[in-house]
């Protein structure tokens, strides 16, 4: 094997690296950027060097990174640059000073040995102390990852449909985030909290062989944010531990959580025989309003339904409050009256799109199913059970 000798160039890189290094950038492009970075941030960091953004230049671009060591997320952008280098800028500090800046080219000096930093605009100079970027921790790399793609308006999507399930108990983990589930011939998004479930399936994405994996919240309500102003493919890579998404010039890797999936099937129950149906927007606004008047700490509404009449009431029993209010709805099945916690219905009510819903029950202790009343999106399935509340009689 030959002896690889440094040439000049790299030497005088290297050295400009040692002695410091300055670029170029848009001071609004820089700030949008760091915006979107801003949420990884976390506000008690264990290590005070994740207080500060990551800046790595290198030719003409620019990476800049932020982590709280379970989230990584960096993206790059061009700069006009002649040095190699990095240093870990104070996250807070840099984000107000942009903000007060009007649109303009700013330049950035880093100081190699101190690492000090000095911003230089049209109207002055302002100084910073940064960090050494060596001490900033490495982004995880993936080893052996499995893959797939899907379009960033249906993770969007997905995420939207699904994260208002998610469970916030600690002693439950693998609740708090959603699952995951991949085969060949469809991809499946599931969260609960035990008292509601969303099921999100698409059967226009699949992968290559079945896996599943649970991704937990923080990350995705990164992505929800950034997805939405893209129309790129997606590729989600990820082993045991791992995920990463990478799409335009973004990649955000995330630990995932450890732990087995309750078996969401089991408690879908397969033979609904009261089916009601009606306009998703008038069953909202009617429980809106009923549940007023609801008991503060369990938030029960009463659905009791009789022919082609559904009476929604509330009562909080403590201050002698009630509502009740009436509407009309098509329905096959016996007349029955069921209770449920009117926050996590309105909560399903508003991620549907549908005009009209159906809601599909067995018996007033059972778990009821609402659907979307049309056809949605094409290669698109949603599925959301809600848990019965004991009704006071």
């Amino acid at each position: 094997m030959s002896e690889v000798t440094e040439t000049p160039e790299a030497t005088k890189k290297a050295t400009t690296s040692r002695s410091g290094m300055k670029f170029i950038v848009s001071s609004s492009s820089l700030l949008k950027q760091l915006q979107m970075l801003q949420g990884v941030l976390a506000s008690n960091n264990t290590l005070p060097i994740l207080d500060n953004f990551l800046f790595e230049v290198d030719g003409k671009q620019l990476t800049l990174t932020a982590s709280d060591l379970e989230t990584t997320m960096t993206c790059t952008m061009s700069v006009e640059a002649k040095d190699k280098g990095q240093v870990a800028i104070p996250a807070r500090l840099l984000l107000d000073t942009l903000k007060a800046f009007p649109e303009q080219p700013l330049t950035f000096s880093i100081d190699g040995k101190h690492h000090g930093v000095e911003i230089i605009s049209d109207q002055g100079k302002y100084k910073m102390t940064g960090f050494d970027g060596k001490e900033f921790p490495k982004s995880p790399v993936l080893e052996d990852p499995s893959s797939m793609t899907i379009p960033a308006g249906t993770l969007a999507e997905a995420i939207n449909k699904t994260i208002f399930a998610t469970g916030n108990d600690d002693r439950r983990p693998v609740m708090s985030g959603i699952y995951f589930e991949l085969d060949e011939e469809s991809v499946r998004f599931v969260a609960t909290d035990a008292h509601k479930l969303v099921r999100y399936m698409r059967t226009d994405v699949s992968a290559d062989r079945a896996s599943s994996f649970i991704v937990p919240k923080k990350p995705l309500n990164l992505l929800k944010n950034v997805l939405s102003t893209t129309n790129a493919e997606v590729t989600i890579g990820f082993n045991e531990n791992n995920a990463s998404f990478t799409f335009d010039d973004i990649v955000l890797v995330c630990r995932l959580i450890d732990g087995k999936y309750p078996n969401y099937e089991a408690v879908i129950p397969k033979k609904n025989p009261n089916k009601l149906t009606i306009d998703r927007g008038s069953f909202l606004s009617s429980i809106r309003r009923v549940s007023i008047f609801s008991n503060k700490t369990t938030h029960q509404v009463r659905l009791s339904i009789s022919g082609s009449q559904l009476t929604i009431s509330a009562e909080d029993l403590d201050f002698a409050n009630e509502a009740n209010e009436k509407l009309t709805c098509a329905y096959e099945g016996e007349d029955m009256t069921i209770g449920f916690n009117s926050r996590f219905v309105m909560d399903m009510l508003n991620n549907l799109s549908s005009d009209e819903v159906i809601l599909e029950m067995s018996a007033p202790n059972r778990a009821g199913i609402l659907l979307p009343g049309g056809p949605g999106e094409v290669g698109e399935d949603i599925l959301m059970l809600v848990m019965p509340v004991m009704l006071n009689n």
